[in-house]
């Protein structure tokens, strides 16, 4: 049962690189933009410990740090930062109509969507301690391949992304193990004739990860062939889980147009959506960068996007 109710221009669903950067543009415009950071404030980033690709921080700078610049940065112009989750959505209304943990009902001119996308994980044990004390586990080779360079690495996933990720890793690292279920692969020919026809690439088919070994960074990888029932650890330093993203956009199903993964469709050159005042930008929207950086642009064109629908409509 809603509790409170309140207006805003511009309100922006989630905190990371796309939602920040939204929120620095349209607060500069004077659009006194809401901004709820969602149940990871800061977003997938906050995951990563260094972050060495993003431009301005030459000596790099941790994910948390980022995020927290990000957020200062968006204050600093007027940005109201809350903690909360948008729980449901009535897009077609004007104004739109957003309910965050159920409880506080927000009317908004535009809506900004910048939820993200998760990283589907294997669900291990160790993976999940590993991964949460930055030891070695990763869902973004081309984020943090370069911290293993010269080393033996392995990667689970037979899609487009993991074959992608596998020949950049090839570039960076001695040898690399592809960890794939079945004995085939779904990507795509091209890719998987690149991917075997590459040296220092290792496919174990008909495979599965039975764990992760190492204290505080990983040390090693058991596997199990599914055929033979046999496990061999493998010697490696790093472990790359590709087995696909899952964008956080389940609450908007129904009324905006989406792929069959769930990502949003964005009118193209732009963030806008198919319904008026609404913009995606970041992960949500991408599944093809999902780069920090990327996200950032995105958000600068939805909080521009947003400004200009409200000049248009003289709602602002």
């Amino acid at each position: 049962m809603t509790q409170q109710s309140e207006h805003t221009s511009c309100l922006i669903i989630g905190s990371g690189p796309a939602g920040y950067t939204a929120a620095i543009y349209a607060a500069r415009a004077d659009l006194k933009p809401v901004l709820y950071t969602g149940m990871v404030p800061g977003g997938q980033l906050t995951e990563t410990t260094e972050v060495d690709n993003f431009p301005g921080y030459p000596k790099g700078i941790t994910g948390p740090e980022l995020m927290e610049d990000l957020k200062a940065q968006a204050e600093r112009f007027g940005t109201q930062v809350r903690f909360g989750t948008a729980t449901k959505a009535d897009l077609n209304s004007n104004p739109k109509r957003i309910w965050i943990d159920e409880t506080i009902e927000i009317t908004a001119d535009t809506v900004i969507i910048s939820t993200g996308a998760s990283a589907k994980w294997l669900g291990l044990p160790n993976e999940t301690r590993l991964r949460m004390n930055a030891g070695g586990v990763s869902a973004c080779a081309v984020c943090d391949g370069f911290f293993y360079r010269g080393q033996d690495v392995a990667i689970v996933g037979a899609g487009d992304t993991a074959a992608e990720e596998a020949t950049y890793l090839s570039k960076l690292c001695k040898k690399v193990y592809m960890i794939v279920r079945r004995s085939e692969m779904r990507a795509s020919k091209a890719m998987q004739h690149r991917v075997k026809n590459t040296p220092n690439i290792e496919i174990l088919w008909d495979s599965v990860t039975e764990d992760i070994i190492g204290e505080n960074a990983v040390e090693g990888v058991v596997v199990k062939n599914t055929t033979t029932n046999e496990s061999r650890t493998l010697n490696v330093t790093g472990f790359f889980v590709a087995i696909g993203h899952k964008p956080n956009t389940d609450i908007f199903q129904g009324q905006l147009n989406m792929d069959e993964l769930g990502y949003i469709d964005v009118v193209g050159g732009s963030s806008k959506t198919n319904i008026p005042g609404v913009f995606a930008v970041g992960d949500c929207a991408d599944k093809t960068y999902r780069q920090a950086v990327t996200a950032a642009g995105s958000g600068c064109m939805g909080a521009l996007d947003a400004e200009r629908y409200l000049a248009a409509s003289g709602a602002h």
